[in-house]
């Protein structure tokens, strides 16, 4: 039988990277992805999001081999996080 960390359908792989987030009104700001598997992430911001928000993110990678990873997301949580706001996000589209 599998523990519980291994019941996930995908892995998630820690990235802590920043990441470029615009909301449905338009508006962009920064926060950092702090870890992401092939279903959704883990965003640190410093305001909150509405659950149910769409996001569409730009992670850039730190080198040339490999292209920006570019999602339309939908916000399912939204929890205070010391100076700022810990979202779970799952992943509905990859640009």
């Amino acid at each position: 039988m599998r523990d519980y960390s291994e019941k996930r359908d995908f892995h998630r792989m820690q990235v802590n990277s920043e990441i470029e987030l615009t909301d449905s009104n338009g508006e962009t700001f920064t926060g950092i992805c702090r870890d992401l598997s092939a279903a959704g992430m883990q965003l640190f911001v410093k305001r909150p999001v509405v659950v149910g928000e769409e996001l569409k993110t730009l992670l850039r990678p730190t080198g040339d081999q490999i292209p920006p990873l570019e999602t339309v997301c939908e916000v399912l949580r939204c929890e205070p996080d010391g100076d700022g706001y810990l979202l779970g996000a799952t992943i509905n589209e990859v640009s």
